[in-house]
């Protein structure tokens, strides 16, 4: 954020034609998200997913929120382990694909909500847990997400943050940089017929902080013992934090 801006990619804007803009890009992409996801990852976003619940760790009768979890990919995860989800989303159209596919799925315990991460309107202390995956780097107020996510956790819940992030590995970051830039918004426009929203998507990975500024962002907002983890040298990082 530059004064009275945010970043759009690589465009400054003013932070409601941000919200505007992202949520016309989740609006157009809703369908296609997670097709995309195994095109883009070769599948392997399944792998950091379950990585990422394993280390959430959510057990039965846990109270977690799933939020920007639209499409229900890490609460149909939590879920069979038997914590009770809240899945959050500011998009209708992304939590109407996650509805279609619990209920095809048979799952009937999920709650979903429409929600800003921004402006939650959960009681404070409500959840054990908070989970976020792929999704804080396109919320319009970062600070004031960890700020909410803080407030909404319990003395002793945890955060958990999977995100795109920078590459440390020599070598790997300019070939990773080349697919994304030069063929992820051709992917894109083949098969969701929308090459710009998954431009947008790639440029929002390069304007997000690196690994220890997010890291310092999660504990000015509250949290202790935060720690992040690279995969692919950073390519993809777990943050967490507690509320202690």
């Amino acid at each position: 954020m530059t004064g009275d801006t945010v970043s759009f990619g690589y465009e400054d804007v003013a932070p409601a034609e941000k919200t505007r803009r992202v949520g016309e890009v989740f609006a157009s992409v809703a369908r296609r998200y997670d097709i995309m996801n195994d095109l883009m990852s070769a599948g392997a976003h399944r792998l950091w997913k379950d990585d990422f619940v394993r280390q959430i760790n959510p057990r039965e009768g846990e109270d977690v929120l799933d939020m920007a979890g639209g499409t229900g990919d890490i609460a149909f995860r939590m879920a069979a382990r038997g914590a009770n989800v809240t899945v959050a989303d500011i998009n209708p159209d992304m939590l109407q694909v996650g509805i279609d596919r619990a209920a095809a799925r048979g799952l009937t315990s999920l709650v979903w909500r429409e929600q800003n991460a921004e402006t939650l309107s959960f009681p404070d202390r409500s959840y054990d847990a908070y989970s976020i995956a792929f999704g804080i780097r396109n919320v319009t107020d970062i600070p004031a997400a960890l700020r909410e996510a803080h407030r909404v956790l319990r003395f002793g819940g945890r955060f958990f943050c999977l995100e795109f992030s920078t590459t440390t590995w020599p070598g790997f970051g300019e070939v990773y940089d080349l697919y994304s830039e030069k063929l992820v918004p051709r992917i894109g426009e083949f098969v969701a017929k929308d090459g710009a929203s998954y431009k947008y998507l790639i440029e929002s990975i390069r304007r997000f902080p690196p690994m220890p500024e997010f890291a310092r962002m999660i504990e000015a907002a509250g949290f202790a013992r935060v720690k992040y983890r690279p995969i692919l040298g950073g390519a993809v990082a777990i943050h967490s934090g507690w509320k202690i």
